[in-house]
């Protein structure tokens, strides 16, 4: 069975899939985050989207949480959003790092059929 590299075209298909999915990723995570600073925290849609973002990024809270239910959503969703973070950029660098083992595994074995 011969190994080959998939066509150029095949290639930017599987990126802009994953794309998808890492879109798809951070738009639940957002929906997540926004839902829950507003129900636990009372803050306003945008307002609630603003932390959710920012804290999705790494970047940290924008309004002051005095609740303890806040809080803790805070911290719970700090937690997720860094396992997300490392998920989504998993499954972006997935097709290249991929594409880049087998190119490798073709070199090797000598079977270099790629186009």
């Amino acid at each position: 069975m011969a190994i080959k590299l998939l066509s150029p075209v095949q290639f930017f298909l599987r990126v802009l899939r994953h794309a998808g999915v890492s879109l798809l990723l951070v738009a639940i995570s957002l929906l997540i985050g926004a839902v829950g600073y507003h129900w636990t925290a009372g803050l306003g849609w945008m307002d609630s989207f603003l932390n959710a973002s920012m804290i999705l990024t790494g970047m940290g809270p924008v309004a002051t949480l005095t609740t303890p239910g806040a809080k803790l959503f805070a911290m719970f969703y700090a937690l997720y959003s860094g396992v997300v973070f490392l998920s989504i950029s998993a499954v972006l660098l997935y097709p290249f790092v991929h594409r880049l083992l087998k190119r490798l595994h073709l070199q090797a074995s000598g079977d270099d059929d790629s186009p």
